[in-house]
């Protein structure tokens, strides 16, 4: 794939084929993933892949626990309710998937049902757990290069056919993931990513989100109009 092709048609997926994903090309894709930059050559990160039966656990005890009230137990800070602008494009994603999954706003069975799917990490038949080393923890640039590596890995993932979506609701009850993704204690959950091949007839996939315009984002200094 040219590169502006990967980056201008990479979009998240949220219904994925059971087909399992060969170890081999997850293992290609961590190889180009891992190329991404770093404070200083760091590489801060560990990329637990989980599949099968224990990713069956994570999602059943990430369900059960999360719809028994437990308390979410994500281990890195958390930003709290989106206000403004952010509100605005979050809610707007919202209402893009709910109308393509024909999700009435009102409708509070789909909507829960939406949610759990969240939970379940949309079922995908693989989940890829990003951790970086805890005596990095207090360290936020330790987080901003776990970031790269993860815009690098669903990016190296649609290159090679595969879909992904960053999934935070996945890792909401992180000791059930840490037992079964065996992660050692010395590691810190940031995030996960579900990945797999797209379904082609799951709606919500061809969603494309918007973006806002470059004059909007850049602040051009220096440069002649």
């Amino acid at each position: 794939m040219d590169f502006d092709d990967v980056i201008l048609g990479r979009r998240s997926i949220r219904g994925f084929r059971p087909d399992p994903v060969p170890k081999d090309v997850i293992r290609e894709i961590v190889r180009l993933a891992t190329r991404a930059p770093s404070s200083m050559n760091t590489q801060p990160w560990h990329l637990h892949v989980v599949t099968g039966e224990p990713l069956d656990r994570i999602r059943a005890g990430n369900t059960e626990r999360n719809l028994a009230g437990v308390p979410a137990s994500r281990e890195i800070r958390m930003h709290g309710a989106y206000a403004g602008a952010h509100r605005d494009r979050q809610k707007a994603i919202a209402l893009q998937l709910f109308d393509a999954m024909g999700i009435a706003w009102g409708d509070r069975a789909r909507r829960q049902d939406w949610v759990l799917r969240g939970f379940r990490q949309f079922d995908a038949p693989v989940s890829i757990v990003i951790t970086f080393d805890k005596d990095l923890e207090d360290n936020d640039i330790a987080i901003f290069d776990c970031g790269a590596v993860v815009n690098c890995l669903v990016n190296a993932a649609w290159s090679r056919g595969l879909g992904c979506v960053i999934n935070g609701q996945g890792i909401m009850q992180s000791p059930v993931v840490r037992e079964h993704a065996r992660i050692p204690d010395d590691q810190v959950i940031m995030s996960c990513v579900a990945m797999g091949y797209p379904a082609a007839d799951f709606p919500a996939n061809d969603v494309v989100s918007t973006r806002r315009p470059v004059d909007d984002v850049v602040n051009f200094v220096g440069y002649e109009d």
